[in-house]
């Protein structure tokens, strides 16, 4: 699964990378080194405009709440247990396979955290090792994800902002590299040319959008022990990404 990761690359950045045509500086999300569930978190995702009935998508760059809602929920709960959707079965499970098909999007991400488990040759306690993973060369992480739309029924008129919730998931694979011996699932990660397929909210296709969904290449990945400070979610800074020797 992926519980926690690291965002904090710069809407400007973000934007640059992502060929983003669209994005308001004064939605800015924080950056964040222990950006944990239901905080928001920067999303890249494409929408055409309702108004027109044959618009050009524009590609955006908005936050979203991670955690998915799907719209059929009675309420924004369902988001904790959403966070991650395997790929094996992510377009055919109900929560999923709507978004899967027409709300698609990227989460930008430096790295991510896992846990293992250890045990003391000392006292024979066991307790979880956090460790860091990121892309070697430092490049930015595209975590394949989904969004929804979900409808606050507390709330009256649908123009109201406060009527509507857009929450997020990020897709999970089987764990490839140094990760693997961390822990057996970590997010899937897009390379830049499956960009504007995944994104595209045209491509309708489950079977071909499936096949954009291909686990990284070995050798890509770095792994390394950090504090136990990052179970907290209180605590946010670079010194969590620092490295620590594992206690045994």
């Amino acid at each position: 699964m992926c519980g926690r990761y690291v965002s904090t690359r710069g809407p400007e950045e973000l934007a640059r990378h992502f060929r983003v045509t669209e994005w308001h500086p004064e939605e800015a999300p924080a950056p964040s080194w222990n950006v944990a569930p239901t905080d928001e978190v920067w999303a890249v995702l494409e929408r055409a405009p309702r108004e027109d009935r044959t618009p050009a998508v524009r590609r955006e760059l908005r936050p979203l709440r991670w955690g998915l809602v799907p719209s059929w929920a009675k309420d924004v709960k369902a988001g904790a247990r959403m966070i991650n959707a395997r790929v094996e079965t992510v377009h055919e499970k109900p929560a999923f396979r709507r978004a899967f098909v027409r709300h698609r999007c990227l989460l930008p991400a430096d790295g991510f955290y896992e846990w293992q488990q250890t045990t003391s040759a000392e006292t024979g306690r066991t307790r979880k090792q956090p460790y860091y993973i990121s892309p070697e060369d430092g490049a930015l992480m595209a975590l394949a994800g989904l969004y929804a739309y979900w409808r606050d029924p507390h709330v009256a008129r649908d123009e109201d902002p406060a009527a509507w919730l857009t929450t997020c998931t990020i897709i999970t694979t089987e764990a490839t590299d140094e990760a693997g011996r961390v822990h057996p699932r970590m997010p899937l990660a897009l390379t830049p040319d499956h960009y504007d397929a995944w994104l595209d909210p045209r491509h309708q296709d489950p079977g071909e959008l499936r096949a954009l969904l291909v686990p990284p290449a070995g050798g890509r990945l770095g792994v390394r022990p950090v504090s136990p400070a990052v179970n907290n979610v209180r605590n946010n800074g670079p010194e969590l990404l620092e490295q620590t020797q594992t206690q045994t």
